[in-house]
């Protein structure tokens, strides 16, 4: 009898001294922190500007998929984006959605860039913690962000990046003045001239919003062309002038976003690195989460939402570029007025037309306004951390204007790729924000 007290009685102590499950807390902060973590991994591992915003892309839809299968006020992607097929349901009640969607990000994030242990290292960190509050919840929740990670992934493999890696560089053509030609200090082969060939997340082809191609080229003077040249050389004479305090300089540093910047010291030549225009605008998604007081939900709806819309920007921009396959400003001055000539900003190995910065810019501000509104006034501190101060915008349409004005002040652009590239990417993310439905009809009423 006395053995069968003990016996009992040690049991009571071990069930009592065992430590009770914490419930997990998971808040928008963890998955901006996933975001950011994300930029400094592809700022560190050196990413085109289209490459990262498919690395956004992807993350970000993982992270969604997971929390519209819980919250009713989220439409799924299926079917809204090029073939997507179902997404895996949930089979516990114990899934925590929050942690499900950080691990599907974190997983296809992962997967995408070169320093994984950037990536896995603040992961783990956050997931151990997670894990002794509450072991059966944290693994059952793991489990199926990662089901929802391999679903994403099985769908990413075929959209055609695996089969531009193989294409041929991009020949340039010495035989036109008019064509595109590497430009100084390093003279980079031109970047990914087969993005075109990326499937589309929501555009019905990369040609869909193709522009009026830029005016004849011409170095007549008096000639469309040869004026806007003039431009681009006249703007950099004035910043000249004072430089430390002209305000068309701060803006063309602002806006740089060029994550191939080199740097010469005599014989040697080494990289600056930069966050990329996508990321840039990633970046202005998380202050404007912040400052709305968004949750962990509408955050990823924001972010997803605004990189579809910058992914399909770059494919729409790099299939025009290398189209009319337009010569850069500086290469022309060089040659015809004055050798000694050079870009506020180093000019970006790819060819001219349309502006980049212009054709993103305006298809994320539009996304952005959709969802936060208008005259969403706001504090862009994104480049702080490349020594760059705070700047202030009124709206995301006037910050797009500032960031495609800022190609004209750096020198790198004609006026009329950034006035183009600006309506092309606007006309791009309008059909985006009227194609896509993340977000039902009860609630879209419920918010207004």
């Amino acid at each position: 009898m006395r053995r069968i007290i003990l016996f009992i009685t040690l049991i009571i102590t071990t069930i009592s001294c065992k430590k009770e499950a914490q419930k997990i807390v998971v808040t928008e902060d963890d998955f901006h922190a996933a975001n950011e973590n994300l930029s400094k991994t592809m700022v560190h591992d050196i990413f085109s500007p289209p490459v990262a915003s498919r690395v956004y892309a992807y993350s970000n839809i993982a992270a969604y998929e997971v929390i519209a299968q819980f919250n009713p006020e989220f439409n799924s992607l299926t079917g809204q984006l090029t073939e997507l097929h179902p997404t895996p349901k949930p089979q516990s009640e114990k899934v925590n959605p929050e942690i499900a969607a950080l691990t599907a990000f974190y997983e296809i994030g992962k997967s995408l860039v070169f320093s994984e242990e950037r990536m896995t290292t603040k992961r783990d960190s956050l997931f151990n913690s997670w894990m002794e509050m509450d072991e059966e919840t944290f693994i059952v929740s793991k489990a199926y962000g990662m089901k929802v990670a391999k679903h994403i992934n099985n769908w990413m493999k075929n959209d055609n990046y695996a089969e531009t890696r193989t294409m041929p560089k991009f020949t340039v053509r010495t035989d036109d003045e008019s064509r595109w030609q590497p430009t100084p200090p390093s003279y980079m082969d031109g970047i990914e001239p087969h993005w075109m060939k990326i499937r589309p997340f929501v555009i019905d082809s990369s040609n869909q919003f193709k522009p009026a191609p830029p005016p004849e080229f011409s170095m007549e003077e008096g000639s469309r062309f040869h004026t806007e040249l003039m431009e681009v050389y006249n703007i950099r004479e004035e910043i000249a002038e004072d430089e430390e305090n002209s305000e068309k300089m701060a803006i063309a540093k602002f806006w740089d976003c060029n994550p191939y910047v080199s740097i010469l010291r005599g014989h040697l030549m080494f990289a600056t690195k930069k966050i990329t225009p996508g990321g840039h605008w990633i970046g202005i998604t998380k202050i404007a989460c912040q400052k709305s007081g968004a949750g962990f939900d509408k955050s990823v709806y924001a972010y997803a939402k605004t990189s579809v819309a910058i992914a399909d920007a770059f494919i729409s921009c790099w299939d025009e570029k290398y189209r009319s396959n337009l010569v850069r400003p500086e290469t022309l001055i060089n040659k015809y007025i004055d050798e000694s000539w050079s870009s506020v900003l180093q000019t970006p190995p790819f060819p001219e037309y349309t502006s980049g910065h212009s054709v993103i810019s305006g298809a994320a501000a539009i996304a952005l306004t959709d969802i936060f509104g208008d005259n969403f006034s706001f504090e862009d501190d994104t480049e702080v951390d490349y020594g760059l101060p705070v700047r202030n915008f009124t709206s995301f349409k006037a910050a797009s204007i500032e960031a495609a004005n800022s190609r004209l002040y750096g020198g790198i652009h004609y006026r009329v790729a950034i006035e183009v590239g600006l309506e092309q990417g606007q006309e791009l993310g309008d059909f985006i924000v009227n194609k896509l439905k993340m977000r039902n009809s009860k609630a879209d009423l419920a918010s207004k």
